[in-house]
């Protein structure tokens, strides 16, 4: 066993693990590099910034490299590393505070989604095998300890030097490049454990504000005909605007809907590009300029104002969690062990919802809010997402390593789950109806978040807001209110499609339009962030 270790003094293996990184694990950000030169003609300019790099790893892992902690935690780095190297190489994803947080708060499913042959692979050659001989080695301590200090100066000192030389000669070219795409420093590996830290930090180790409470002065007088509100809620999940047939997209992914009278807003922008930051977001008062999620958290969202309007509320989730947002609303999470019709144990298509529809809506009193969190057209493992027999749109991309897919066929399998999410809100309406009679009924229906396709070398969400493409951040909003709603609760209908039409809308504007919708008076809604305010009769 002794001669299977592998002796090497901390200073050379600093320099070599800094190499790995350097040149190895940060080949998405040299990649983009090139790109980048490539088409600016900024000749050896590329050549340093591996080398430049390697010099600023020098550093940081000479400063880490303590005595007891270094082996676990390079050991650490380098396998997470792998694993973000691949998602940026294969995927762009940009491993920022943002992603960090969707990371975390997501669940065992989703992350199981991401596993396949090429990722595992790629994880197994570039983490595993290097933190196996991470393992194996050896630190030389037979020199003193004075001249192994002495030794690690000089090479944070070179690296320094070298870092300054590169710098000098090529400052303009760097600040360049860096001024004109920012989201370069995103790329590079390890920025995700830095980012992890400081999420770890603002979760456990940061004072939360005080609870604040608001709109408890809410009330919901009576509709004109005196019937109660029964409104579904659904909350779409990576579903992007580009892709709605009714905004027009040339496929008609609303096959299901199309004559139901549905109202879709032409122009509509989230508050994120995932779920942990758009969701909170979306049911706060707070705009996306000023969200704050320790802010968010720690104050009354929509729904918690709807109950202060004696409005009884029911959050139902197929997509890994609220984050939060039904903390004061009674929540049924969906089992995917259930229902084997339509759950594998793993996961459930949409539909599910609707299996005990009729008894939740028998159990809750008065005026009534039923929201849906759709797994909707979550990815890479967008096959699952639908039943086989509802697929619309062949050849599609069955795999969840969408990377070796055809563009034709990431579109298609995406387009499918679009339709699917379709015949859920239309199986919804047809619910609905049938409840016509006893309530005023309407259905409401908003994305989280849109989703890139392989558009500009992108796939999936989580790019940092200020970065993402309008796949990412363009999501539509449908609204289906029967004239008997309408005339119930005074809005001119009329009014509503010819806003959808010309109007520009965020998920600023849900928390304030929920209220107006169900016609709700308080103190905390905004007339100018309710869609329903200009079109009252």
């Amino acid at each position: 066993m002794k001669n299977s270790r592998i002796n090497i003094s901390m200073t050379k293996f600093i320099l070599l693990y800094s190499v790995y990184f350097g040149f190895v694990l940060n080949t998405p950000i040299i990649s983009r590099l090139m790109d980048i030169t490539a088409e600016s003609n900024l000749g050896l300019f590329i050549y340093t910034a591996p080398l430049l790099l390697t010099c600023a790893f020098v550093v940081i892992f000479s400063l880490l490299a303590l005595p007891y902690i270094a082996k676990p935690l390079f050991i650490l780095v380098v396998i997470s590393s792998a694993a973000a190297c691949y998602a940026t190489w294969k995927y762009g994803v940009l491993f920022d505070y943002g992603m960090i947080e969707n990371l975390i708060e997501t669940n065992s499913g989703e992350v199981i989604s991401y596993v396949n042959l090429s990722s595992m692979s790629y994880l197994f050659f570039a983490g595993i095998v290097p933190a196996i001989l991470i393992a194996l080695v050896r630190f030389n301590t037979q020199e003193p300890l004075l001249t192994r200090i002495l030794k690690r100066i000089v090479l944070v000192v070179v690296a320094i030097v070298i870092s300054l030389l590169i710098t000098v000669c090529f400052y303009k070219d760097y600040a360049s490049v860096g001024r004109n795409n920012a989201y370069l420093n995103k790329m590079i590996v390890p920025a995700h454990i830095f980012n992890s830290v400081k999420y770890l930090k603002n979760e456990f180790f940061t004072e939360k504000l005080a609870y604040k409470r608001q709109g408890e002065d809410a009330v919901l007088p009576s509709a004109i005909n005196d019937k109660p509100t029964l409104m579904v809620l659904i909350i779409g999940e990576t579903a992007r605007s580009m892709n709605i047939g009714y905004n027009g997209y040339a496929r008609n992914t609303n096959p299901y809907t199309q004559d139901m009278g549905m109202i879709s807003f032409q122009d509509v922008s989230s508050c994120g590009t995932a779920t942990a930051h758009s969701l909170p977001c979306m049911f706060s008062n707070l705009n996306r300029s000023n969200y704050n999620k320790n802010r968010a958290s720690s104050q009354d969202d929509v729904l918690d104002v709807l109950k202060h309007a004696n409005v009884d509320v029911l959050w139902k989730d197929d997509d890994g969690g609220d984050k939060s947002v039904a903390k004061g609303v009674k929540l049924i999470t969906i089992d995917a062990n259930k229902n084997t019709d339509v759950c594998n144990g793993e996961t459930c298509y949409d539909e599910v919802m609707l299996k005990s529809f009729d008894d939740e809506v028998a159990n809750m009193a008065g005026n009534k809010l039923i929201a849906m969190h759709l797994i909707g057209s979550h990815g890479p493992t967008y096959f699952q997402r639908y039943p086989h027999q509802q697929e619309l749109f062949t050849p599609s991309c069955n795999k969840s390593d969408i990377e070796n897919c055809t563009d034709k066929e990431i579109i298609n399998v995406y387009d499918n789950t679009i339709a699917y999410t379709d015949y859920v809100i239309a199986e919804t309406i047809k619910k609905l109806q049938g409840y016509s009679k006893d309530y005023n009924v309407a259905l409401l229906y908003m994305s989280d978040h849109g989703e890139s396709l392989g558009e500009k070398g992108l796939y999936l969400h989580g790019t940092p807001y200020a970065f993402a493409p309008e796949e990412q951040t363009q999501v539509p909003l449908f609204m289906w209110l029967p004239q008997q709603y309408a005339d119930a609760k005074g809005i001119d209908k009329r009014c509503l499609i010819e806003k959808a039409k010309q109007g520009t809308f965020s998920h600023d504007n849900l928390f304030h339009t929920l209220l107006g919708l169900y016609g709700v008076k308080s103190s905390v809604i905004n007339p100018r962030l309710d869609i329903t305010a200009s079109c009252r009769l």
